[in-house]
């Protein structure tokens, strides 16, 4: 865990742990609201339709499949701001754009056009996090609870660290909401480099 706030390791959760966790909180977020920092090029997302497709080398169903998604995202960002609170994200970026990192940024591309926040962070942004250490996956849900995520060697869900401290807490969600400053609106770079970009190319490693 990269934290200039405290050495205190947290206590780990396993997958179900971390899911059963997270759920709990979540609705929980409050005026402070979900902030999420996304580091990492590649992930595994098993079980994910539109991922599915991806993996497969199926890119238009894929993106059909994002698509189809629309609705659902409206009703969840709508239940979201009625429970007073909002999604925010910063999506760190690095060119060449990874295979998936594409398909991920067509579906937050969605996912802001339904209410989502998400602002990119590109290579210059995020040097001055990383002088030390690569910046892990974080999430903060509001004043109350914070998740170092983690993942498998394959990029899949593993579980998360959970930290109490609001001191830290209150630390790592100013740090993202100064990247998120930083950042490029996600419709701004979606339009300028994302749009216009051929199907990629998809192996195991990439994806």
């Amino acid at each position: 865990m990269l934290s200039p706030q405290t050495n205190d390791p947290g206590q780990r959760l396993g997958l179900d742990d971390y899911t059963e966790d997270f759920g709990r909180y979540f609705w929980r977020s409050g005026s402070e609201g979900f902030w999420k920092l996304e580091r990492q090029q590649s992930f595994q997302e098993p079980g994910v339709e539109s991922w599915e497709a991806f993996h497969e080398g199926c890119w238009d169903e894929s993106l059909a499949l994002i698509e189809a998604q629309r609705g659902h995202y409206e009703e969840y960002l709508r239940r979201i701001a009625g429970s007073g609170f909002a999604l925010h994200r910063v999506r760190c970026v690095e060119e060449p754009i990874a295979p998936y990192l594409q398909w991920e940024l067509h579906l937050l591309h969605l996912k802001s056009q339904c209410g989502e926040d998400t602002r990119v962070l590109g290579r210059e942004g995020i040097l001055p996090y990383e002088a030390q250490h690569p910046l892990p996956e974080i999430v903060v849900l509001g004043s109350s609870v914070m998740y170092e995520v983690l993942y498998d060697d394959d990029g899949k869900l593993a579980g998360g660290i959970r930290f109490d401290d609001p001191y830290v807490i209150s630390g790592w969600r100013k740090t993202i909401q100064e990247m998120h400053r930083a950042g490029e609106p996600l419709g701004d770079f979606f339009s300028r480099r994302v749009a216009a970009l051929p199907p990629p190319t998809v192996t195991e490693e990439q994806s």
